[in-house]
């Protein structure tokens, strides 16, 4: 009897939250069936009924294309063709017009145009808003129907249209797809000792690439200081974003990621650095400085291992996983934000300066004609010449020139310049 009445209390303990959730599983189960009946259902009238013949496929993929972007605009679902050019752009190569687009406030919008590419050089700028591609209104267009319309084969024409803030009139502008540049550093030696650095974006290559130009570098004449340019990147990939900030953190945490299941929480640490690398550094940013860019300079800064100067960042401080599917797609999904070292996120807010310096673009305007002053193809990738003594003293020549024309027209690395010297003195 006494086992008897043991056995109800245990019962009496346990059985009402089990059965309450067990029972709110169910009903979610039974709910999720629900939806899906009311899916096949409208699939099913949709090819009976509809005024013209559909393709059950095309309709399925708006489907599952409106779910995804229902969450937020990073997730969306990519068709084995968009997963295959995915795979290209990280690797480096692809074709198109060279902007990184997301949706805000509904519409889509240019996070930065990569330079070097046509879209830099025509001028976009980060924050202008695309209305239409190819006269067609963008306002229903998911982020990855518009990036497939804007990639093409090299040499075609895009037309969009644009809205640009403080600008009454929509702007249309023709570019020709090209082949987006490979290499994603850039560098230039501004003074003795000082190096310019430029990553234009984080690809498979990046670390790599970047490690070269230090050491480059550091063969010709030891650096007093460096100046990182990340303005206008619009980020890439995430362990590339944390191989760079460990080239200059010895210790502690670069980024940490927490999402919806705590056991899938990382923490990157740094490793011990070496300590040739141990120059002041500054660190150029602005509002097309975005994801991978905001976590380096959110790393240097609260390691207060950099100086951060220039705008606010772009604030897109989620990370996406992508997950390849059985048919080839892929899926690209929001499964995390990130923090930096100190544990804040900058998800909607962005990476504040440690010196806030608005980018003054009147002399620019007036000695180019807009866009940047220096090109891609104008940054030298090395410093090494063997072609003879002649050439040599013309490329040396030539970089010269091409410090004098960058500073002369670009305040917020004059600003970083003036600081980093007096830093390195």
């Amino acid at each position: 009897m006494k086992k008897f009445f043991l056995f109800l209390c245990v019962l009496s303990f346990f059985t009402p939250d089990l059965l309450l959730a067990e029972a709110g599983k169910q009903q979610q189960e039974t709910q999720v069936y629900r939806d899906l009946e009311t899916f096949a259902n409208v699939l099913n009238l949709l090819e009976q009924h509809y005024v013209e013949e559909i393709s059950d496929h095309d309709v399925i993929t708006s489907g599952i294309n409106g779910m995804l972007s229902s969450l937020d605009p990073h997730s969306s679902y990519m068709p084995p063709e968009q997963y295959k050019e995915l795979q290209e752009e990280t690797k480096g190569s692809f074709s198109g017009i060279g902007i990184e687009i997301t949706v805000r406030d509904g519409v889509l919008t240019v996070v930065s145009p990569i330079e070097g590419t046509p879209a830099y050089r025509q001028g976009l700028q980060a924050g202008d808003q695309l209305i239409k591609i190819n006269g067609q209104l963008t306002k229903d267009m998911t982020l990855m129907d518009a990036v497939k319309q804007l990639r093409g084969p090299r040499g075609e024409t895009v037309t969009i249209t644009i809205h640009r803030k403080g600008v009454q009139e929509l702007q249309n502008v023709v570019l020709v797809r090209d082949v987006i540049p490979l290499h994603s550093v850039k560098s230039l030696p501004l003074e003795s000792g000082i190096l310019y650095l430029r990553i234009t974006n984080f690809q498979s290559t990046t670390t790599r690439d970047f490690r070269k130009a230090l050491q480059n570098s550091q063969k010709k004449k030891a650096i007093k200081g460096l100046i990182l340019d990340l303005r206008g990147n619009p980020g890439g990939l995430l362990d590339q974003a944390v191989k760079i900030a460990d080239i200059f953190i010895h210790e502690g945490v670069i980024v940490s990621t927490r999402g919806r299941d705590p056991e899938l929480d990382m923490a990157f640490d740094a490793h011990q650095g070496s300590s040739q690398y141990d120059f002041p550094m500054i660190v150029l940013v602005n509002g097309g400085s975005a994801s991978a860019s905001e976590i380096v300079a959110g790393a240097l800064q609260d390691h207060n291992r950099a100086i951060i100067i220039g705008t606010k960042t772009f604030g897109k401080g989620s990370v996406q996983t992508i997950i390849p599917l059985p048919n080839g797609a892929g899926l690209r999904m929001t499964t995390a934000r990130y923090y930096t070292p100190s544990g804040q996120s900058i998800q909607a807010t962005g990476i504040t300066p440690d010196l806030i310096v608005p980018f003054d673009d009147t002399t620019r305007q007036q000695k180019n004609g807009g866009g940047w002053s220096i090109r891609e193809k104008d940054l030298p990738n090395h410093f090494e010449n063997n072609t003879g003594e002649k050439k040599h003293k013309k490329n040396l020549k030539t970089q010269e020139q091409e410090v004098a024309q960058r500073l002369a027209t670009d305040n917020q690395l004059r600003s970083a310049l003036f600081i980093l010297k007096n830093q390195s003195q």
